[in-house]
């Protein structure tokens, strides 16, 4: 009888086989990003580890979907869309242009204070995100070592041995609303727009070094899993201190990016309180 894991990595092996323009998969992209392809083939090659998802890194504007209820945050259903998305920077410089904004007082008699149930047009930079099944527990403990060792401190270890590898070189912040005529108001200028875009590009070449360090690490792990050395009584009670201590890390790092995230809240709600001033 074949063992779970190999059956579940010789099925996404043979879907990832098949993916395609042609025939895509589940992603809103529907291929594999290029970028991920040297990290996917290392992690796959490795009999210990299947890859179940990736991107690479992206900026995408995206339109909130209709709100049930006011104050609904992120609403991402109901007619919800992507105004703007790449995973290249080349494509980034002067995005803008595609989209079709009205600016500042261009936007007529559109009120400049929106309302609870405004859907907004959110601008953000989301960085390398993989998600690897493991055969066991001591294998996603290494992984998960490797990736926080090179700065990937956002990654964890869930349910079923998968690790999720993450870094927090994100950017998230609102540039717009679509009013109550369906124009797609910008209430920054052009000016601002150029500056997170700057931002954007600055991220992208950060992503792409972690991308091949991350590589690299992973690479040395396969080695080092291929030529297994029986471990002394006191090497693995090292080991299994180190493993606590990455534990113990990825959970303050979670934590310390909720209170992050609830802080960046309060200060978007502070922020949209505060009368504009003429």
């Amino acid at each position: 009888m074949q063992d779970p894991f190999d059956q579940k990595k010789e099925s996404i092996l043979r879907e990832i086989g098949a993916t395609n323009e042609v025939t895509p998969d589940a992603s809103p992209k529907g291929t594999i990003d290029v970028k991920c392809l040297p990290i996917i083939n290392t992690i796959n090659a490795n009999h210990d580890m299947v890859t179940t998802s990736s991107c690479s890194g992206r900026v995408s504007v995206f339109l909130e979907g209709i709100k049930k209820q006011e104050g609904q945050i992120g609403a991402k259903g109901h007619e919800g869309r992507w105004l703007f998305v790449t995973h290249d920077a080349e494509e980034l410089p002067q995005w803008w242009e595609a989209v079709d904004f009205v600016y500042g007082e261009a936007a007529g008699s559109t009120s400049s204070t929106p309302a609870n149930t405004t859907r907004f047009i959110l601008y953000k930079f989301e960085p390398l995100i993989l998600h690897v099944k493991c055969r066991t527990l001591e294998m996603a403990n290494r992984l998960y070592a490797a990736a926080m060792g090179c700065g990937f401190r956002e990654s964890g270890i869930g349910t079923n041995n998968i690790v999720a590898i993450r870094i927090s070189i994100r950017l998230d912040v609102p540039i717009g609303y679509m009013s109550t005529d369906d124009q797609m108001v910008s209430f920054v200028n052009k000016q601002y727009l150029e500056m997170v875009t700057k931002l954007s590009l600055d991220r992208f070449e950060e992503n792409d070094k972690k991308l091949v360090a991350l590589e690299q690490c992973i690479r040395a792990l396969d080695v080092a899993v291929a030529t297994p050395v029986e471990e002394t009584k006191e090497e693995r009670r090292e080991r299994k201190m180190r493993e606590g201590m990455a534990r113990r890390e990825g959970v303050r790092a979670e934590k310390e990016k909720k209170k992050a995230e609830k802080a960046a809240e309060q200060a978007a709600k502070q922020a949209e309180e505060t009368p504009e001033k003429s």
